[in-house]
């Protein structure tokens, strides 16, 4: 039989695979970090002679082709502020010891680090990017991500890049492409089965078990977010992942951990359990929304919801309630921002929960029970993004922060607006004032929080205009809620041509002040 000339990734996409002299990885391989194999044999990448990282190409081909990988130190900061920052928060894709590791000797594949230097550039102190805005770091590296990425790769690697890609295309306010992203992501490990599929060691099966999960997240929020269908199937009997500090601590020679069937402890398992509700919870809305439910029914489907989250943290561990105590020993394990990023989901799904009755509350007959629950939610996610700014390694600067906080702002408004009592306005408007401060540092970092604040503009000239209508839950403030990629424009408002302009923060002239 004639040996395999091709490597694997060429055969795939059934193109030349050309080799330099000298070289023993092909220059598609090469470009993108992968591992080169000819006849299952995996072959060593070359290494750069200044770097120790994997060029760009080879030859001439380099500086024509792509961009190089900043200088090895300054890639290793990006990638520890890309785990420290976003990872964990925003989704869950690798095994953090491992990956540093493939930095340090070259092998990390660069579409996935050009993907995670788009996110994390923004908050790097390093002098090389001292010119720079925040903001403005990302654009070269996304793109350079963006080129690298070949979905003719069915791998875990496309998956998770894919799903970078994504995020990045939600924090530039692109929903579209985000979608797009995320869509291919959710297909490839749908059809690569990766959460089943037989891996060589166990480690790699977590990874991948990690992976999934993160994905049946995303694409809860995600396709609610443009009103598309979900796309990841339901699967019986998938574990979900193992806690933290076994995970950080694994390495592959000591084998799998010992931790049975017992996912209690795993913070990342109870994003996932709370996702399940917040399923439930987007669906009842919707249909709230679309005035296809009478007011007893949305009433009983927000008592049944409202039990299973009660239930939810009922069922924690004591110490993982939402204490001081417990957030200063999260944070001394170095997972005090994931520990938030949870309590966050749980407020922030609380305060969607019961929104949709702030209109018929108000006015009925009875105690304002609904209302009282949703401004007790919305309180509480203020006071625990407060107290992990006021906690060092707790501290939460991903971008969907900004969206949460601008709904948990409007219960603030609510109750200027509707409240009498003086101690409980003073209360909101603190809460107002202090989201304000740290939207406008978000808005430093991330070019989502343009829409942020234009959102709050626009509800706050929607109270204006009518304000014992604004916080009924009809097609418009179904969109308000979810559709956090999406522009919004006044209620009502059919004249495209008066929205012009309307989108920058410049021309929003937002405040506190402003709300009173």
């Amino acid at each position: 039989m004639r040996a395999l000339i091709a490597c694997s990734a060429c055969r795939s996409r059934r193109r030349k695979c050309h080799t330099e002299r000298g070289s023993s990885t092909c220059s598609y391989c090469d470009e993108r970090g992968f591992n080169c194999h000819r006849g299952g044999t995996p072959l060593k990448a070359r290494r750069h002679k200044n770097t120790g990282m994997t060029v760009q190409s080879s030859g001439s081909e380099t500086a024509e082709t792509g961009m190089h990988l900043p200088p090895w130190e300054l890639c290793l900061e990006l990638v520890e502020l890309y785990f420290d920052l976003i990872h964990d928060q925003f989704h869950s894709l690798f095994h953090r010891p491992s990956f540093i590791e493939q930095v340090r000797k070259g092998t990390a594949p660069r579409v996935l680090l050009f993907a995670m230097m788009a996110l994390s550039a923004r908050f790097s102190s390093n002098a090389a990017f001292s010119n720079i805005p925040p903001r403005d770091r990302c654009m070269p590296y996304y793109d350079e991500s963006t080129r690298l990425l070949d979905l003719r790769v069915n791998s875990i690697t496309t998956i998770q890049a894919c799903v970078l890609l994504g995020g990045i295309s939600t924090t530039e306010d692109n929903a579209i492409t985000e979608s797009v992203y995320y869509t291919v992501a959710c297909r490839m490990a749908t059809l690569l089965d990766i959460a089943r599929k037989p891996v060589q060691d166990p480690l790699e099966q977590e990874v991948n078990i990690r992976v999934w999960w993160t994905l049946c997240m995303v694409d809860v929020w995600s396709s609610r977010s443009i009103r598309l269908p979900r796309q990841m199937p339901h699967m019986e009997g998938l574990p979900l992942p193992i806690d933290e500090m076994s995970f950080l601590h694994w390495r592959l020679e000591d084998g799998a951990p010992d931790h049975g069937d017992d996912c209690s402890s795993s913070l990342l398992a109870q994003m996932i359990t709370l996702n399940r509700i917040l399923s439930q919870i987007n669906d009842a809305i919707a249909e709230t929304a679309a005035g296809s439910t009478i007011t007893l029914v949305v009433e009983q489907t927000v008592q049944d919801l409202s039990q299973k989250m009660d239930d939810w943290y009922a069922a924690l561990p004591e110490y993982m309630h939402d204490t001081p105590e417990n957030l200063q020993r999260y944070a001394s394990q170095g997972l005090g921002r994931i520990f938030v990023a949870v309590y966050l989901g749980y407020y922030h799904f609380g305060q969607l929960l019961f929104y949709q009755l702030l209109h018929e509350d108000r006015h009925g007959s009875g105690n304002h029970y609904y209302t009282n629950k949703c401004k007790s939610f919305a309180a509480k996610l203020c006071t625990i993004v407060y107290a992990s700014h006021a906690t060092p390694g707790c501290e939460v600067w991903y971008n969907m922060v900004g969206h949460i906080l601008v709904i948990a702002s409007t219960v603030q408004i609510h109750t200027l607006l509707f409240d009498t009592d003086e101690a409980v306005i003073a209360a909101a408007r603190s809460r107002l004032e202090q989201n304000f401060t740290i939207l406008m540092r978000l808005r430093d970092y991330w070019p989502m929080l343009e829409s942020c604040f234009a959102r709050l503009q626009i509800f706050h000239e929607v109270c204006r205009q009518n304000i014992d209508s604004s916080f009924r839950m009809d097609m418009w403030m179904l969109k308000f809620l979810s559709e956090f990629a999406e522009p919004i424009r006044v209620k009502g408002d059919d004249e495209q041509e008066g929205m012009v302009g309307l989108y920058s923060v410049e021309n929003v002239g937002v405040s506190p002040q402003d709300w009173v």
